[in-house]
């Protein structure tokens, strides 16, 4: 996002912005409280997740490097609609907010940049709407291995480690189900062996057969 700005521009955040590794399981914001800048991330996971009356967590997305968290709900004056939460170890930059918003009326391209992000954002939203309800929780499982498979695989080819240690729960959380139904279904998975157990870690061994089940093609 800030690969085209000018050296002023960049000069200026890197005067004003913090720099802080965070541990897992650390809050970075919560839910409800008013922002006071943009996130970047440097390194690391970051789970954004909301919390509904049960206690479950409805997890929105996992942010990984490059970034950008917290910046929909500056822009719009609002306060965050979701809490966001150290998944892996992390290393992010906190630029404050009227660092952020000067640059973003001064610099027509990274406003561009900016815009596309946030357009970007309100159709993956509006897919994961149009998936939670169209497709089967098997068919959203399929579909959530093969993103997470995408985003953190590593060995590639057709066998790919989820290089990310989610629980159940946070799996569950991705795919806006029970938990007890994520189980079910991973081992029915692992039995026909679409998945293989890596200690807490999944490795996917048929892409193509999960596609098939996910109706990514459809």
């Amino acid at each position: 996002m800030f690969s085209d700005l000018s050296g002023e521009h960049l000069c200026n955040i890197s005067e004003n912005k913090n720099f802080i590794s965070h541990k897992k399981g650390q809050i970075l914001y919560y839910e409800g409280t008013k922002p006071m800048g943009v996130f970047c991330i440097n390194s690391g996971v970051v789970k954004v997740f909301k919390t509904a009356s049960n206690g479950k967590e409805q997890i929105i997305r996992l942010a990984q490097k490059g970034e950008f968290l917290g910046y929909t709900s500056l822009i719009g004056e609002e306060s965050y609609s979701n809490t966001a939460t150290i998944l892996e170890d992390a290393k992010i930059c906190f630029i404050p907010k009227e660092t952020f918003l000067s640059i973003l009326t001064k610099d027509n391209i990274f406003h561009r940049r900016l815009t596309r992000a946030l357009c970007h954002d309100l159709g993956v939203m509006e897919n994961k709407l149009t998936d939670a309800t169209q497709k089967t929780i098997r068919e959203r499982l399929a579909f959530t291995l093969l993103m997470l498979a995408d985003n953190y695989g590593v060995d590639g080819n057709e066998k790919q480690k989820i290089d990310i240690v989610l629980t159940r729960e946070e799996i569950a959380g991705l795919v806006g189900t029970a938990t007890e139904t994520v189980i079910r279904l991973l081992s029915e998975f692992k039995k026909d062996k679409l998945i293989e157990f890596q200690g807490k870690k999944i490795i996917v061994l048929d892409k193509k057969s999960l596609a098939r089940l996910s109706d990514f093609y459809g």
